[in-house]
């Protein structure tokens, strides 16, 4: 599990330990409805603080390869739905957080240049057998 590709499960187990943690993870069933159907873009938008990394971290560890989740899904709603061992732990996935990754004053000229660098060195790890030329960019 690398940083962007595949982050596994630790976010979300860190934020059920928050006393104030809800469980919104019935947003999954909404989520693994609309696998395989033509309109598969989700916006998930919410005022400050209402709680969209935590949905993404839900999210990631959910559907992430590498690890196996069901423990940090015991007692939330999701885990008694039908669809929940149907697509848990089964996909490649890139996360990034816009909000903490890049503060402008390194190397790299702009965020997509981050981006590309880092998520695609984690891609040539992850798949090796892949090859992904020089020049590519996200």
């Amino acid at each position: 599990m690398g940083i962007y590709l595949n982050p596994g499960k630790t976010a979300l187990e860190d934020d059920r330990l928050n006393p104030y943690y809800i469980d919104k993870s019935m947003l999954i069933r909404e989520l693994n409805a609309m696998i395989d159907v033509r309109d598969k873009l989700v916006c998930v938008s919410r005022p400050r603080r209402f709680g969209k990394t935590m949905a993404a971290n839900m999210i990631c560890a959910y559907y992430t390869k590498g690890c196996d989740s069901h423990e940090a899904f015991r007692g939330l709603k999701i885990a008694d739905d039908p669809s929940f061992e149907e697509h848990l732990n089964r996909y490649n996935v890139i996360k990034f957080d816009c909000g903490g990754m890049y503060n402008g004053k390194g190397k790299n000229s702009t965020v997509v240049d981050y981006l590309t660098e880092r998520i695609v060195s984690e891609l040539r790890q992850g798949f090796k057998e892949v090859n992904i030329p020089a020049d590519y960019s996200l």
